[in-house]
């Protein structure tokens, strides 16, 4: 039964992952690449990994929420024309989520009746999340950290080739205030009687 769940399971990820590259609209394609990493879940799920398939879900998923997001923005879909063939995709609707259930069906009961032999099922071993942690923060600490490095300067580096400086707002100048001095911050003005200043 685990090996029909594999490849179940598999074959949705590969179409899924095909359909990411062959869908013609965008929000289609990033439909299918959810798609993808549930059912790339459901795979780390059968062979016992509950954490990083957790992990998938949460994390990319939900970064490509974000995603579909911008490319909403990006893009300037016609949500009005999609609307308007809502109902040709109902049943195509039904049978994906159909097939997630049957994946979320499988994956829980085989990942239940079947564990890998590495999987210490004893009470009071460790979970799959601390066995992940303890590897991660002590054989691989200096590579985390690299990628933690690396992933900084990427965001430092989008966040300065994004930021465009527009002379209309008004913006702090640290340098001129804290050079200021005080003959810069007053005029000393000598009107003549009767007249204004």
């Amino acid at each position: 039964m685990a090996l029909y769940a594999f490849y179940l399971i598999s074959a949705v990820t590969v179409l899924s992952a095909l359909m990411v590259i062959l869908a013609r609209n965008p929000v289609h394609s990033v439909l299918w690449l959810i798609t993808a990493f549930f059912s790339a879940a459901g795979l780390l799920v059968l062979i016992g990994a509950e954490f990083l398939a957790m992990l998938l879900v949460v994390v990319y998923v939900g970064a490509v929420a974000v995603l579909f997001l911008f490319v909403v923005m990006m893009l300037d879909v016609d949500f009005v024309e999609l609307r308007q063939g809502t109902l040709r995709y109902w049943p195509f609707a039904m049978l994906v989520g159909v097939v997630f259930a049957a994946e979320i069906v499988l994956a829980s009961v085989m990942g239940v009746h079947s564990r890998p032999e590495a999987f210490d099922a004893a009470p009071g071993a460790d979970t799959n999340a601390e066995a992940i942690g303890q590897v991660m923060y002590t054989d691989y600490l200096l590579l985390f950290q690299m990628a933690g490095i690396i992933l900084l300067v990427a965001m430092i580096g989008a966040i300065v080739l994004t930021l465009r400086h527009n002379p209309v707002v008004k913006r702090q100048n640290i340098a001129r205030q804290t050079s200021r001095r005080r003959s810069d911050a007053y005029e000393l003005k000598d009107p003549k009687p009767g007249q204004g200043i």
